[in-house]
């Protein structure tokens, strides 16, 4: 098989699936799901339910049974990205090349935008046509507190008042505003495809761990190509003064230091009784492809 390609083609049906679930209308405030499709189907990695599907998949559920659920994940993680943007938060001025939703659009509206993603999220999960009842909890659940007060957005509270912190406390801030919603997506692909407790437990530390890598590679790419992410030579993060795992490890450490969490992950997949290997290609691609 060539994993690549069969990453490319789940890509395209997320996005295809994610433009199903909010259609153009003519209400009259139509204006909200325009905005909200700007942000959403504006492309970039689709890493969230990817990963829930290909870890579905591993165990059995066929993608065209995962990716409606799978799209919840991607709405969360596009309204974090709306709000982040926003004056009061990053004020970034561009989103993956293009002018961020509170630029293209209104303000008021941005806000409103990545309000109605998060919602309608949770509505997404109701109405999936493929799990039952009790997958549905279990996933709403899953999905509320690693985006709630103790998960993403304790995360975005730690970022926005800590300007100057240990290495601890940074790790502390990254687990819950990045790591805690990866972990949910391999949790995701667990419940779907009904995993055991122990199996879905070692998937979600998985994702702990690649979420944590994930956002390690991020501060890199804020060094090294900061205008093809973010549109502009410099991140918001260095403008602000926010400390970063590059500025307190330095390039190289921080590269070995992604590197070694990505390893600790994939080491752990080798303990589960299924072929892994997709999983193994998508995270190394991550790491090495970006630093």
């Amino acid at each position: 098989m060539d994993y690549q390609e069969h990453f490319k083609q789940i890509a395209k049906f997320i996005e295809k699936t994610c433009s199903e679930l909010i259609p153009l209308t003519d209400k009259p405030y139509n204006e909200i799901f325009l905005a909200a499709r700007y942000s959403l189907l504006a492309g970039g990695k689709r890493l969230r339910p990817l990963l829930a599907i290909l870890t579905a998949e591993m165990l059995g559920i066929h993608p065209d049974q995962s990716v409606a659920s799978s799209c919840a994940l991607e709405m969360i993680h596009t309204y974090s990205l709306i709000h982040d943007d926003l004056p009061g938060m990053d004020n970034d001025d561009f989103r993956r090349g293009k002018p961020s939703l509170h630029k293209a659009f209104p303000e008021g509206i941005a806000v409103l935008a990545g309000d109605y993603l998060l919602t309608y999220a949770f509505e997404v999960l109701v109405n999936a046509k493929h799990q039952n009842a009790d997958q549905k909890l279990v996933l709403i659940s899953v999905l509320a507190k690693s985006s709630g007060g103790d998960g993403m957005i304790a995360g975005q509270v730690m970022d926005i008042m800590a300007l100057s912190v240990d290495l601890t406390s940074l790790q502390q801030t990254h687990l819950n505003k990045t790591g805690m919603l990866i972990a949910a997506s391999m949790e995701f692909g667990a419940i779907i495809g009904k995993a055991t407790t122990e199996q879905r437990n070692l998937l979600r530390q998985f994702g702990l761990d690649i979420g944590l890598a994930f956002q390690i590679i991020d501060d890199i790419l804020d060094v090294t190509q900061s205008k093809e992410k973010h549109g502009r030579e410099v991140a918001s993060d260095l403008i602000n003064g926010k400390t970063t795992y590059v500025s307190l490890m330095g390039l190289e450490e921080s590269k070995n230091f992604a590197k070694s969490l990505t390893n600790k992950a994939l080491e752990s997949l080798k303990t589960l009784p299924f072929d892994t290997k997709p999983l193994k290609i998508l995270t190394d691609s991550l790491v090495n492809r970006q630093i």
